[in-house]
């Protein structure tokens, strides 16, 4: 992501989210970078909808519109699922996607599987990924 680009949604977090604290703002800025280096990495057709009022992202793609929440384990805090399922309906979502961000070289897989299946991420979530953030590269687990 160009540095012009990156500058350009800060701000624009910093314009619509002033209600939110310095950290929150920091989380939302990250959570829309992972957002648009994912886009540009899976497919750029993707459409965003909306980013700013929850954790998972509402996207279009040929006329379906998803959530996509971003999770990276380094950084993990508490998942609530259900809150997850609460919200694909009241948004009208045909498919959740919950993707792990990760930035090491090196993946651990095992280390999501065990997780997905002690979250049961693959009850709630339609798709799963693997998004190496620095490679630019995504691997579907589900």
């Amino acid at each position: 992501m160009e540095l012009t680009v990156f500058q350009k949604l800060a701000e624009q977090i910093t314009h619509e989210c002033y209600f939110m604290t310095d950290s929150q703002q920091e989380e939302k800025v990250i959570q829309l970078i992972d957002l648009h280096h994912f886009i540009e990495s899976y497919n750029q057709s993707l459409k965003v909808i909306d980013y700013i009022n929850h954790p998972i992202n509402i996207i279009e793609e040929n006329g379906v519109k998803k959530g996509i929440l971003f999770y990276d384990m380094k950084h993990s805090h508490a998942l609530d699922i259900y809150e997850s399922e609460l919200f694909k309906n009241h948004h009208n979502i045909q498919e959740l996607w919950f993707v792990f961000v990760e930035e090491d070289n090196i993946s651990q897989v095992e280390k999501y599987v065990d997780f997905i299946q002690f979250n049961a991420i693959d009850t709630f979530y339609d798709r799963v990924f693997m998004f190496n953030f620095f490679q630019s590269t995504i691997k579907a687990i589900k």
